[in-house]
């Protein structure tokens, strides 16, 4: 039956004025406009939006499905102030779960900015948490993590291991300290155990509920690395897939991945699709290994570093390009941005119309202003972190200094260059939150209420950058992103207009209900 949505606040985000009604039949939006237009309609479901607001579902930019799903059976560390709290999280994981002595434990979420000690916690915190299990606790950024004993003895690092290029292995006094940093840490976190198949299906359908609460029908698999081919299998042949999931391959698996999943090329298939490639070029800057082109603040040569080099990063975008696959470029630093660009431009020179596949410059928090025109000229999309504002902005003062910190995510600069962008919360880094990302990217506050000036948006643009522009990152304009006849019946229920309030209330705002394909997934009345 045709149903009518009606009596709300319909933000279309394709015309300026809300709309009065929108008609749904089978799936997709028949028609938007004023009520009186739908008058003589005959037989149809008429839903009350009882003056809520409704908008197109968000469009999730970029995170990672399967360690969003990961995360659910993992020790969270979120939050956690000190060593101790660590210690008895952990400790009280083991029991309750009763997990096998010399079983791995996994744990994610911690962040050393915010420990009572200031630092990354130590193998002896570690070994007297789980001193009968492999332990491994990965930090807030995804970037780096602490390993404890047994864990760097099934991993088989010794203090003479040599640490993988683009990564380091923490040594002190000829001793392990157990920390592992971006390349090494990346590596040697592929080579622990997988979860079993009904333990990671019921993880996938938490991790699914988690991104529908929020809004969101579209969601992306940031990294898809071979070992996870299994898995998408076992996840496709379920049926437990309801939102559209656009997966990443790893750049230098993408030939195998795109074997493996050739009915996804492309194209949605069971809801997944297999749009392109993804790289990282550098670290994190809470994490200090994001690649600056001047050094940290306090340091007199010190700007983090690489992960590849010029040559392996225009091999991925020739890659890239000879497989009609968008690439997915992960950039912190300015010097990371300047290395993307420097290559795009030749990869451009080589005759590769590199533009043409909307490669998307990730995070780009860093991105220096006089980077923007070159931006643009490259034809990149921008995909920013804005709630880094306000979970690290204040350490981003302590480690760029006023002038760079107040610059970080330049989502107005792009605006004015008329450069797409769009907002994302790297999950499981943080919660698939994009009401909170509008909120940061509006009004710029840390934690400890500063306001980083200078590059704030409106409350529309923010919109624009969950919807309309992320639509067109997934080259998916035609079908999702605005309410539109002929688009995909994805919305999302709020409990009042973004539009509407004022902005420091943005993150009170409620999603009441996301509807996928005409579907309610997702209802906040009943959990569902």
């Amino acid at each position: 039956m045709d149903q009518l949505y009606e009596n709300g606040t319909i933000l279309t985000m394709a015309q300026p004025e809300p709309a009065e009604a929108v008609l749904v039949r089978e799936g997709r939006i028949q028609a938007v406009g004023r009520r009186a237009d739908f008058e003589t309609l005959g037989q149809v479901e008429r839903i009350d939006l009882e003056g809520r607001a409704m908008l197109p579902a968000f469009l999730d930019a970029h995170s990672h499905f399967t360690a969003a799903a990961n995360a659910q059976l993992q020790v969270d560390l979120t939050g956690c102030g000190s060593f101790e709290e660590i210690r008895q999280r952990i400790s009280r994981f083991v029991r309750e779960r009763r997990i096998p002595a010399g079983q791995w434990v996994m744990a994610q979420g911690y962040d050393h900015t915010a420990l009572a000690e200031g630092i990354h916690p130590t193998l002896a915190l570690l070994d007297a948490a789980a001193p009968e299990h492999p332990l491994l606790l990965q930090h807030q950024s995804g970037h780096v993590g602490v390993v404890n004993s047994r864990g760097l003895k099934q991993l088989g690092i010794t203090p003479e291991t040599k640490a993988p290029s683009g990564g380091v292995i923490g040594v002190k006094d000829g001793r392990l300290t157990g920390y592992l940093e971006e390349n090494a840490f990346i590596s040697y976190q592929k080579k622990l155990p997988m979860p079993s198949g009904e333990e990671l299906m019921a993880a996938y359908r938490m991790a699914q509920e988690l991104y529908l609460s929020h809004g969101i029908a579209t969601v992306q698999e940031g990294l898809l690395a071979p070992q996870m081919v299994p898995l998408y299998q076992a996840l496709l042949e379920s049926g437990l897939l309801q939102v559209d999931l656009v997966g990443y391959g790893e750049e230098q698996s993408g030939d195998a991945l795109r074997e493996a999943f050739s009915e996804h090329v492309g194209r949605y298939d069971h809801h997944f699709k297999l749009a392109g490639y993804k790289i990282f070029l550098d670290g994190s800057p809470q994490g200090r290994t994001a690649w600056m082109r001047r050094p940290y603040a306090g340091e007199t040569d010190y700007c983090g570093y690489p992960t590849m080099t010029d040559e392996q990063v225009l091999a991925a975008v020739g890659h890239s390009v000879r497989d009609g696959m968008q690439l997915l470029a992960h950039c912190n630093g300015d010097a990371a941005a300047e290395q993307l660009l420097r290559c795009v431009r030749q990869a451009e020179r080589e005759g590769m119309d590199a533009a043409a596949l909307r490669p998307v410059m990730v995070h780009a928090q860093l991105l220096g202003v006089d980077q923007m025109d070159a931006v643009k000229e490259a034809g990149l999309l921008l995909s920013f972190f804005p709630n880094h504002i306000y979970h690290w902005g204040d350490v981003h003062i302590q480690n760029f200094g006023r002038d760079r910190a107040d610059a970080i995510s330049p989502a107005a600069s792009a605006l004015q260059r008329g450069i797409p962008f769009t907002f994302h919360q790297d999950t499981p880094v943080l919660p698939p939150d994009m009401l909170e990302s509008i909120w940061c990217a509006v009004t710029r506050q840390t934690r400890s209420g500063e306001v980083l000036a200078g590059e704030a948006v409106s409350v529309m643009d923010g919109l624009r950058a969950v919807t309309v522009y992320a639509a067109y990152q997934y080259f998916e304009e035609g079908e999702k992103g605005s309410i539109q006849p002929g688009r995909q019946a994805d919305f999302v229920i709020l409990d009042r207009s973004p539009l509407e309030i004022p902005p420091q209330d943005l993150r009170e705002v409620q999603v009441l209900a996301t509807i996928k394909d005409g579907d309610v997934l997702w209802r906040r009345e009943s959990g569902r």
